[in-house]
């Protein structure tokens, strides 16, 4: 693992100067119309310099919680969790929390340390490698019954009821497992359906799962193993797609590729219309390369590693597969750069004002390649007629100090709905789920 660590370090020294100069001379700053935005305007690579900066995670202050907009009514759904990172709602109503990390376990402290990660708990802690489910019985917004569903997993994250099984996809694989409704657990060491190109500290190792609409397949998200493929194309097979299998893991084939780390997915209500948040590359300066909310176009190529947001070269890989290049789909929404939106659910309830109605709500992780911090933050994408409608709105706020500061109480991960019309929101560094429900 140190070597491992050491080659990390080794292939983000990134361009020389001069091949940043030249990058910044033939790839001019270029503005993008999509359907969320009028104008994006995609500034020249290294326009400026690449930076890191991470935020000090500290306790949220007593009493305080992150900020929704007038009318609605921000409370803890539950604490005392271990790297809450992604929610799923069972279709009687549970509540299942994937507790994973970045770090998995038994990772030597100075493997950790080598590579400077942040001082949020999610990558000082060891992965839980656990689902926890929570139940509301008598329906008052808080649950309840709190019971451990699942343990022995492997940097668990997407989850699926489907049929009598229930999935779960690890970093290295999708697991089935035998499931009754109502279920407060599930027992043995489940059926391994699919084995997936494993994960780690030092690359994308989250995995997600959603059923088509009409159950009969699975897609299964699997991001990058690098920023650009600086550790040759060998080691991204299978990577950076989105994959689509049959629910016993048979027929496997690639719905989608070139998305760096698509992680949220979800059907756009009423339309059978595939949508994602990916989460983009890095070190190419402040504003580059936006991540993005797109659909997803069965056979479709959206540019990793070769281009960005449309045919725009990325000048670490220039003049490497053009054809690729001139084939890469220009996303519907952009996100902001290094945001790491991941979250994503779309609005399927009425609890919410009409505004909300089956637009996207979008969990955005937080920068660490900026200047000046961005996401920390559930951002809201509205769409009319299964298509967005505008640019993205800040939703839930107050993960960040503020100010000078380079603190931040929490970093908001996976999104859900619940039957009541109400929002959860995973914070993974807090260690909480927090509940956003329409004021009474």
């Amino acid at each position: 693992m140190l070597l491992a660590a050491t080659a990390l370090l080794a292939a983000c020294s990134g361009p020389s100067k001069q091949e940043k100069q030249e990058a910044a001379a033939t790839t001019p700053a270029q503005t993008i119309s999509t359907p969320a935005v009028d104008s994006l305007r995609l500034p020249a690579p290294y326009t400026t310099k690449s930076v890191s900066m991470r935020v000090n995670i500290e306790p949220w202050p007593a009493g305080q919680t992150p900020t929704a907009p007038a009318g609605f009514a921000v409370a803890e759904y539950a604490g005392q969790l271990q790297s809450p990172r992604w929610l799923y709602v069972a279709p009687n109503g549970d509540v299942l929390v994937a507790e994973s990390s970045t770090v998995p376990q038994s990772t030597p402290l100075k493997v950790v340390a080598k590579l400077k990660l942040d001082k949020s708990r999610s990558l000082r802690s060891e992965s839980a490698n656990r689902i926890t489910l929570f139940r509301d019985t008598n329906q008052d917004g808080k649950p309840d019954v709190r019971t451990t569903f699942a343990t022995g997993l492997k940097q668990p994250f997407g989850m699926l009821v489907l049929g009598n099984y229930f999935y779960v996809a690890n970093t290295d694989g999708i697991l089935r497992f035998a499931y009754q409704p109502g279920a407060t657990k599930v027992s043995g060491p489940g059926e391994k359906i699919l084995t997936l190109p494993a994960g780690g500290y030092n690359n994308h190792w989250t995995r997600n799962l959603l059923a088509a609409p009409d159950g009969s397949k699975i897609y299964v998200s699997v991001g990058s193993g690098s920023n650009v493929q600086e550790n040759g194309a060998a080691a991204e097979v299978r990577r950076a797609n989105i994959l689509q299998i049959n629910p016993d893991g048979s027929g496997e084939k690639i719905y989608a590729a070139g998305l760096r780390n698509p992680v949220g997915m979800g059907w756009a209500p009423g339309t059978t219309t595939l949508w994602t948040a990916v989460n983009e590359r890095d070190e190419l300066g402040d504003n580059l390369v936006p991540d993005y909310l797109t659909s997803v176009r069965e056979g479709g190529f959206y540019g990793w590693p070769y281009a960005y947001f449309g045919p725009n070269v990325d000048p670490r890989r220039k003049g490497e597969r053009p054809d690729l290049v001139q084939k890469t789909l220009v996303p519907e929404v952009p996100l902001g750069a290094h945001t790491a939106s991941l979250g994503l659910a779309f609005y399927d309830k009425t609890a919410f004002p009409a505004k909300y109605h089956r637009g996207a709500f979008i969990g955005q992780h937080g920068s660490w390649n900026r200047s000046a911090f961005s996401g920390y933050k559930v951002v809201f994408v509205p769409f009319a007629n299964g298509k967005p409608s505008g640019p993205p709105e800040d939703f839930l706020t107050g993960f960040l100090a503020g100010g000078d500061s380079k603190d931040a109480y929490g970093r908001p991960v996976g999104v859900t709905t619940l039957p009541d019309g109400s929002l959860l929101v995973a914070d993974d560094a807090a260690d909480k789920i927090w509940r956003v429900s329409a004021a009474q």
